[in-house]
């Protein structure tokens, strides 16, 4: 009988337990997200204001349009398309926030594949 009260306990514990979005705090500023390519550690900077996004990958530029759904999620679309694969819209979602970082999830919008990240803040307002 303790071992059920103890897991029952348990179980209400954890299910109270709440993941923190503030995800206004994250639609504008510069951001760092570091991510592995065939094992090796790559670094992209993007700076998004409420409708644009410019994201700077190995010295080349690219602009995209913000569209926001909803205060976590948003689709990126490139302005300036160098073939087919970069004309299909990505979604983003903000899944959680901490002070200075978001994790999310993003991949090409109608897909069901997606993928994860931590974005890092390195400028703007730190609440």
């Amino acid at each position: 009988m303790k071992k059920i009260l103890f897991f029952l306990s348990l179980l209400f514990l954890t299910s109270c337990y709440e993941v923190e979005r503030n995800c206004k705090d994250y639609k504008t500023g510069k951001f760092q997200f570091d991510f592995v390519v065939n094992g090796v550690k790559k670094t992209t900077v993007f700076e998004r204001t409420e409708t644009l996004q410019i994201e700077t990958y190995e010295g080349k530029t690219d602009t995209a349009t913000v569209r926001w759904v909803n205060d976590c999620e948003f689709v990126l679309q490139k302005l300036h398309p160098k073939n087919m694969q970069e004309k299909k819209a990505i979604s983003m979602r903000i899944l959680s926030t901490t002070k200075n970082s978001y994790t999310f999830e993003f991949g090409i919008v109608g897909n069901d594949e997606k993928q994860k990240g931590t974005a890092k803040k390195i400028s703007g307002t730190f609440k």
